[in-house]
């Protein structure tokens, strides 16, 4: 048997509320995509006019054998370089280390510290699963209140949104990125998760990991300032 096919509506009013539907379909679904754009409208900056803190978070961006991916390294590049350039003093790296196998935050430590951060001024979050997570443990497991962010231009908004909701008074640096696949599959997937992020700051869930609160990026500062 057959299945049937569903059929559109033939009367005028028919095809006139299935397209009303379908507008209004498209309107709440863009409704947090216009949230993020509005929110942080004045909060993107470069890495040459971003204003002065003393706190950088870099967020995780995957690992290719242990490295990190191109998309990863672009950020930690730009944190690098506002270090050296005396525009921050510590950075937060914030990954995935749910696996022995696969530790995101000290693959990022290593990496800066190749490139001229002192392992000392690293400072690293391992349960920084996705972004609201990240940004909730900033600032009640690590007491950052205010940061630089620094991701691809596709993430950065949805990442200075959901610290600002966490309580984090926020800056972005959106950087450069090859537009390849990736790029392409990061831009469409923030529009699906531009959804769960207004979610987040509405009701404000707990992280998967929250635990006790750690003096690192409290001891680092100390140190920069000896």
């Amino acid at each position: 048997m057959k299945a049937r096919r569903p059929r559109l509506p033939r009367t005028r009013t028919g095809q006139r509320r299935l397209v009303q539907a379908v507008m209004a379909g498209c309107v709440l679904a863009l409704t947090p995509v216009t949230w993020l754009y509005v929110s942080t409208a004045d909060r993107l900056r470069t890495v040459a006019d971003v204003p002065r803190a003393e706190v950088a978070v870099v967020f995780g961006a995957g690992l290719w054998h242990g490295e990190p991916s191109p998309y990863l390294a672009h950020r930690l590049d730009a944190a690098a370089e506002l270090y050296r350039a005396g525009r921050i003093e510590v950075v937060l790296v914030t990954g995935d280390n749910s696996r022995e196998d696969y530790d995101e935050p000290d693959a990022m430590r290593a990496y800066l510290t190749e490139h001229g951060v002192p392992d000392a001024r690293i400072v690293g979050d391992y349960a920084g699963f996705d972004t609201w997570d990240s940004c909730v443990r900033a600032r009640k497991i690590f007491g950052v209140d205010r940061a630089v962010l620094i991701s691809q231009g596709f993430h950065i908004r949805r990442a200075v949104a959901l610290c600002e909701a966490a309580g984090v008074d926020s800056y972005g640096v959106g950087v450069d990125a090859v537009h390849d696949v990736t790029w392409y599959y990061g831009g469409a997937r923030e529009v699906f998760a531009a959804g769960k992020a207004a979610l987040d700051a509405v009701f404000r869930p707990d992280p998967r990991f929250l635990g006790p609160r750690e003096p690192g990026v409290g001891e680092a500062l100390a140190r920069a300032r000896d």
